[in-house]
């Protein structure tokens, strides 16, 4: 579909009009027939007991006076035949589809009436990709243009550039109803899928089959279908397709299908591999190389979004760099402006979660100033005391428990705060808990029996914002915590050598149970004994001046 405030596309099929409207109950049809615009209809809304709404490109129409019956209803089923487990029907040899809604006891009492257009030009703004070879993954909201450009690019690939293209058609929407499919294909083969839970297996059928060059798929919506369209494009075949989502991040939270652009899962490194890529011994990272090779985000019908690498996009978004894709506008039939170049900084593997600097911002390519010197020479101090190098030291990953709190949202947040952060599923592995309020105050036998105190931050609600407060609070408090730590540290470590060169006891600051005990064990490193004293709060660490054995 084209908007026709910016570009009119040029049909150079029939658009079945005639037809279409043959299937509407008369007193629609007549106002129809009348409209000036009826070029521009999207589609005829059609519910039981409320008015019949004409939807257009630019507006929408309701027919106050035209109140929707069962008898209407009953026409247009009539007309078009038998809907699918989809719930979807057509009419042959068009592209048009009629969608049903039905009651409790399986009646249809609605329908959404919806033309289908086949549009020349739809693809110009994407052509150099469409013709490159690789594997395309299309993503929008609905009514965007999807199901268009498929088409238009199952031609051009059959017509223009002369490939064996095969689509896989679950619902007859891409080629049409009936037995013939439309002309909007070109020359292009189409197999029609009985049921929709037998989509997936079409889709391995039409390569070890028919020998395709090019599959052509709409809506893969299912991990089985995820795992086809994997095993395709395995094999060297050009995958162009559509999945349920507006943007990559969408499908890399979507756990269904985030196969198609290589999968996410959280692994665990050795010290030794953690220390050389400067990160946690818990990362998130990607799988399997990814189904697609371009994904290409439909913002609006003459402007889009395109990611050129999935592999490289995923991987600096697992690190936690926003992704800059390509955006596209069609400024006119055939005309296409770049309004912003892809970012995508080059990796060096391996590091999937460690923050990613421009070159401008590392420290050999931009003079510290005076207050960075500063703060420098103080951690130096500090690591040289407590024996720690702060060079090699990353700043801890937070473990979050979520308790009632929707997981995908507190992934979202860690991602776009940028928050060194990963979620467990075990209590007794958190450092943290997120929980919602309604459950929180009944105090859950799972946060009774925890053997030690953690932080926990309560929300009212599951609300994105909500939780994402709520995790930078943790990660706040966290980082406060590590500072203190080290400054214990350093003043345990000064105390250790007072205590050596003066052989006299020496007391340290007070300090809450968990800092004592790290402030004693350095001590023992040392070979020296260590004992705690005083009432809470002021229970202190006394280091002796006694060899250990």
């Amino acid at each position: 579909m084209a908007n026709a405030s910016t570009t009119i596309f040029m049909s150079i099929f029939s658009d079945g009009l005639p037809q279409f409207l043959d299937i509407l109950p008369p007193v629609v049809r007549e106002k129809l027939q009348i409209a000036p615009d009826l070029d521009s209809l999207i589609e005829v809304v059609m519910d039981y007991g409320r008015p019949a709404e004409l939807r257009f490109r630019d507006r929408v129409e309701r027919m106050q006076n035209v109140m929707v019956s069962e008898h209407d209803i009953e026409y247009v089923v009539k007309a078009v035949g038998e809907f699918g487990d989809d719930n979807r029907a057509g009419i042959e040899r068009t592209l048009h589809r009629i969608s049903a809604m039905r009651n409790r006891h399986g009646r249809v009492i609605g329908l959404t009436c919806r033309v289908g257009r086949a549009l020349e030009g739809t693809i110009d703004i994407i052509d150099d990709i469409v013709r490159s070879g690789q594997s395309i993954l299309l993503l929008g909201r609905p009514g965007v243009g999807k199901t268009t450009k498929l088409r238009e690019v199952a031609r051009v690939l059959a017509d223009e550039v002369n490939r064996r293209v095969v689509i896989v058609d679950t619902s007859n929407e891409i080629a049409g109803d009936g037995d013939v499919p439309h002309p909007g294909i070109g020359s292009a083969r189409r197999m029609q899928v009985r049921r929709t839970s037998e989509q997936h297996a079409v889709m391995i059928e039409a390569v070890e089959n028919h020998m395709p060059e090019v599959i052509v798929i709409d809506e893969i919506g299912n991990e089985m279908e995820a795992s086809a369209a994997r095993t395709i494009a395995e094999r060297g075949v050009q995958l162009v397709g559509t999945a349920h989502g507006q943007t990559l991040e969408n499908l890399m939270l979507n756990p269904t299908l985030c196969d198609l652009i290589g999968g996410i899962q959280a692994v665990t490194l050795s010290d030794d591999e953690a220390k050389r890529r400067g990160t946690q011994k818990t990362v998130l990272e990607r799988k399997a190389p990814p189904t697609f090779d371009v994904v290409v985000e439909l913002l609006d019908y003459d402007r889009l979004a395109i990611h050129h690498n999935v592999q490289k996009t995923v991987d600096l978004i697992l690190r936690g760099i926003p992704a800059k894709p390509e955006i596209r506008v069609r400024t006119s039939p055939g005309n296409v402006e770049v309004i912003q170049d892809e970012h995508a900084p080059d990796l060096e593997a391996p590091g999937f979660n460690e923050k990613f600097p421009s070159l401008s911002s590392r420290p050999e390519h931009q003079e510290p100033d005076r207050e960075s010197r500063r703060n420098h020479d103080r951690e130096d101090r500090r690591a040289r005391t407590t024996g720690v190098s702060q060079e090699h030291k990353a700043p801890a990953m937070l473990r979050v428990f979520p308790y009632g709190i929707a997981r995908t949202r507190l992934e979202r947040a860690i991602r776009e705060r940028r928050i060194n952060a990963y979620i467990v599923g075990d209590i007794h592995q958190a450092d943290a808990v997120i929980a919602i309020r309604s459950t929180y105050n009944s105090r859950p036998a799972k946060l009774r029996e925890l053997n030690r105190p953690l932080p926990t931050v309560v929300v009212k609600s599951n609300t994105f914002s909500q939780i994402a407060g709520a995790l930078e609070e943790l990660a706040s408090n966290a980082a406060k915590g590590t500072e203190t730590d080290q400054d214990a540290m350093a003043e345990a470590m000064n105390g250790i050598e007072q205590a050596i060169a003066s052989g006299k006891p020496v007391e340290l600051n007070p300090a809450d149970g968990r800092t004592r005990k790290m402030q004693l064990q350095l001590v023992e490193s040392k070979r020296l004994s260590g004992e705690a004293i005083g009432q809470e709060p002021a229970r202190r660490i006394r280091i002796l001046p006694i060899r250990l054995a």
